[in-house]
């Protein structure tokens, strides 16, 4: 999400400075890569780069390639293979061991305006969304359909659909959207073999953090590098200003404890960290919170202060069941030996991290099989259309 923004602003202002612009997308994977399904990258013909689609070893020859689909205006499909020591003569060579099919659609005229404002619409609520995008690995030189089609929660549609069966195709992406998960699909037809690419787009991460205190500006500076939107509220003015945190996606808000989430939009990918370092205000914001669906509270402090609250809870009779149990994280973080505030805000993150994508903290170096589930990369057979 915080990739399509920093595209959308890019292209936006290469337009207004008359440059030409490219969008190259990673459409699928097989084996390993640096970069999954859905990495994007804006090339304007004079190389400025926004986004990436690998660690840098693929960007040049991406940016040659865009100057060839900015002249000629049709999109095209080009596949890397990183586990071909040829590959190495252009600077890929790097061990990924794996085929990269990568999709570089002109982002000029009407088209170009359409592919844009899809991902605008993709970003600009906090509603999911399924991006389809149709290409065709089979014959390079049949048409590539690219970005075409956006599907949102509320079952808005913005659009089309070439060349295949609407309804078929919509009811793929309903699924897709129900199991929040991206999927591929090849459809066959009289005229060529086409795999659409469902892309699952989340609403950014909403942190909200209960106090201000100097701990919580690297945790903030963190969030914003991530593209999440940060919430900072505290029940002293001196602290909840924006002064103290200007960074533009972070809202500074000044509430007490019992109207502190009158001023908070709650939703599946809202998390709340409490670390106002007052034992009583974060205690009536952990009360208030187990009445709502929040998949993570983080409290700062040490086990006793969890265990206080616990036993408060206990003595008022509120008996907590596993789901809420589970959401509790108290100690808040990971334990990486963190001491200063920059420490401490890197084992919050990745302890948040690890929650929202249902992964175990560990050392990949223990992980015996693939870093990212490569069965999500299986193109599937749909129905013929």
């Amino acid at each position: 999400m915080h990739e399509i923004v920093a595209i959308i602003k890019a292209y936006q202002q290469a337009t207004a400075s008359g440059k030409k612009t490219a969008l190259a997308t990673v459409v699928h994977v097989e084996g390993s890569s640096y970069r999954r399904p859905g990495a994007r990258m804006l090339i304007t013909e004079d190389a400025e780069l926004t986004g990436s689609i690998s660690g840098g070893c693929l960007e040049g020859d991406a940016f040659r390639k865009a100057l060839h689909v900015i002249l000629s205006g049709k999109p095209m499909l080009v596949t890397y293979d990183t586990a071909d020591d040829d590959d190495a003569k252009f600077g890929m060579g790097l061990g990924c061991q794996g085929v990269i099919q990568v999709l570089i659609e002109p982002l000029q005229g009407e088209r170009g305006e359409a592919i844009v404002d899809l991902l605008k619409k993709a970003t600009t609520s906090r509603q999911k969304s399924v991006l389809l995008t149709l290409f065709s690995i089979q014959d390079k030189r049949a048409p590539q359909y690219g970005s075409c089609f956006l599907l949102t929660e509320q079952e808005e549609a913005f659009g089309a659909i070439p060349m295949l069966d609407t309804t078929i195709v919509r009811s793929e992406l309903k699924q897709v959207m129900d199991l929040k998960k991206s999927s591929f699909r090849k459809y066959e037809n009289e005229a060529a073999e086409i795999i659409a690419f469902a892309e699952f787009v989340q609403p950014p991460v909403s942190l909200v953090i209960i106090g201000a205190g100097n701990d919580v500006i690297p945790l903030v500076k963190m969030a914003e590098i991530l593209g999440w939107q940060s919430t900072v509220i505290d029940g002293r003015p001196m602290y909840a200003s924006k002064e103290r945190f200007p960074m533009p996606s972070c809202m500074v808000v000044h509430a007490k404890a019992d109207h502190l989430l009158e001023h908070i939009t709650i939703d599946d990918r809202t998390v709340f960290v409490l670390m106002s370092h007052n034992y009583n205000y974060d205690l009536a914001i952990l009360k208030s919170l187990l009445n709502k669906e929040v998949l993570y509270i983080g409290v700062l402090g040490p086990h006793k202060k969890m265990k206080m609250m616990m036993d408060e809870l206990a003595g008022e009779g509120i008996v907590l069941s596993k789901k809420q149990l589970d959401a509790i994280h108290g100690p808040v973080g990971l334990n990486i030996g963190a001491e200063t505030a920059e420490e401490i805000a890197i084992s919050i993150i990745a302890e948040i991290q690890s929650k929202l994508t249902a992964s175990n903290a560990e050392q990949l170096r223990t992980k015996q099989d693939a870093i990212h589930h490569r069965s999500d990369l299986v193109i599937k057979t749909a129905s013929s259309v």
